[in-house]
């Protein structure tokens, strides 16, 4: 008898349960389907204050994503930085990633977990939370409108001390902590036609590039001039804001193929600690994909565009212009009309005024501390607006290898400082145009146990054979296409 009451009196408050959820449930459809609106927000308020009322706490969101989803939140990336040590201790449920050197991980809380933390005797609640669509999505993709966010509780009467001194405290330590742990990166863009929640604008391997400074073949007075104006611009972050300009440096590296161009890009990006993105304009349909694409870089980092007279015809683009509204002007309606929808049909509209809005224009002022890097084999093939004082802040001519270089090259691969042979090579090099890809190609061992003398001599045979015209020099190589160049123009 016992057992049958315990179990009716089981079913009784089961039944009440669901009874009063279904009639909360009706209830609730009934007032947001017939109720209007305007009283339903009243309604809303109110009862929003009757809980505010009773409930001493206040909660403060923090989005990954600002600026209508346009770029990712400073603030949410330091407190997943600061949680990542208390996620360890407290939370059930983590999530891993890579970083550093790819060997370690860095822990953090997963989806809808919490923990909590205490400042100066103050307890509060961190939780990591995300929204996903309410329409079904069948994709492999996962939904572009999935938000994550973090939530921070607290009682009410600390609220001041909260806004005031905690929150700052854990930016603070946040961004020490990315720094310590983060996994410098070398970006590349996606093909805009292919941007989604899977696929965003940039993918990114490790940055493991070995180049330095010391090892960069190149005159010690003109490396060591841009080292100093590389460490000058990383500190002086007062300073452009003391003149009102953007923290940002422009840097042209021209000269023949071979001259260590991409080398020196890896021995900046090494010395100053920064991310290199790699744009390729190629893959950019509009000048619209590429100020997106630009919002979507960090601070701390390099863009670089590499062979950009290749990337685009910026040199004749001004002049195709005028011919275009010369030829406009001859044709009639309904030419122009189906010229017009040809063109906005057609791929590959980034001009040479988005790339320089891109260098210095509004946009170049989106984040901080960013150095952009154009490089060219032939300068003289640019757009002067393009290079002028103000975008690219400093020309620097990558040259053909001399003799200080080849000093660098020789301890490099051969791990010598001086040698009998080295007063020849000095003078072939001061009458020979060779790269120093070329002298340390001549360098590299051919066969093993082949000695330091024997890669000398390699090398001045190939310094002999390109003074006497043996091989092509890149100098001859390069006359050769201004030739074919200016000849097609004058066709």
């Amino acid at each position: 008898m016992d057992d049958f009451l315990s179990n009716l009196s089981s079913a009784m408050a089961t039944f009440t349960f669901f009874y009063s959820t279904a009639t909360f449930v009706f209830i609730y459809a009934m007032f947001r389907d017939h109720f209007p609106q305007h009283l339903q927000d009243d309604i809303q308020k109110y009862g929003r204050k009757l809980v505010n009322f009773a409930y001493p706490y206040s909660q403060i969101t923090f989005d990954e994503f600002t600026g209508k989803y346009m770029r990712r939140s400073e603030a949410f990336t330091a407190i997943e930085n600061y949680l990542s040590d208390k996620s360890v201790v407290s939370a059930k449920r983590l999530k891993a990633d890579a970083v550093k050197d790819g060997q370690s991980l860095v822990l953090s809380m997963d989806y809808h977990e919490e923990v909590a933390d205490e400042f100066n005797g103050i307890k509060v609640w961190w939780s990591s939370n995300r929204t996903t669509p309410r329409s079904f999505q069948f994709s492999v993709y996962p939904a572009v409108d999935e938000k994550r966010y973090y939530k921070l509780t607290f009682h009410n009467r600390h609220k001041q001390i909260i806004t005031e001194s905690y929150l700052a405290s854990v930016m603070n330590e946040g961004k020490a902590i990315g720094q310590n742990n983060r996994l410098r990166k070398l970006y590349t863009n996606n093909p805009s036609k292919d941007w989604n929640g899977f696929n965003p604008k940039w993918s990114y391997v490790a940055f493991e590039h070995p180049a330095s400074f010391d090892t960069l073949a190149m005159d010690a007075n003109k490396k060591q001039e841009i080292i100093n104006d590389i460490n000058k611009f990383k500190m002086g972050r007062d300073y452009y804001q003391s003149i009102g300009k953007a923290w940002k440096r422009g840097y042209l590296l021209y000269g023949p193929p071979g001259t260590g161009k991409s080398t020196m890009i890896a021995a900046m990006a090494n010395h100053l600690e920064y991310d290199v993105y790699d744009l390729e304009l190629t893959a950019i349909k509009d000048n619209t994909e590429l100020r997106r694409l630009l919002i979507d870089t960090s601070g701390k980092s390099i863009l670089v565009i590499e062979d950009i007279d290749c990337s685009l015809d910026l040199m004749g683009e001004r002049e195709s212009k005028k011919r275009k509204i010369k030829e406009d002007s001859d044709m009639d309606p309904i030419s122009k009309k189906v010229k017009k929808e040809m063109e906005e049909t057609t791929d590959g509209k980034v001009t040479l005024s988005g790339v320089l809005n891109c260098v210095d224009g509004l946009w170049s002022s989106c984040g901080g501390e960013r150095i952009i890097i154009f490089t060219t084999n032939y300068i003289e093939n640019l757009d002067p607006a393009l290079i002028r004082r103000g975008r690219m802040d400093l020309l620097i001519e990558m040259p053909f290898c001399c003799f200080e270089a080849f000093k660098v090259l020789a301890k490099n691969y051969l791990k010598i400082n001086s040698h009998k042979l080295f007063k020849q090579i000095g003078e072939l090099l001061g009458k020979t145009n060779m790269t120093p890809a070329d002298v340390a190609e001549n360098l590299i061992p051919k066969f093993e146990g082949e000695n330091v003398e024997l890669r000398l001599n390699r090398l001045i045979e190939a310094l002999k054979a390109t003074k006497n015209g043996g091989a092509c020099r890149p100098n001859q190589k390069r006359k050769r296409r201004n030739s074919n160049l200016t000849n097609k123009k004058k066709k």
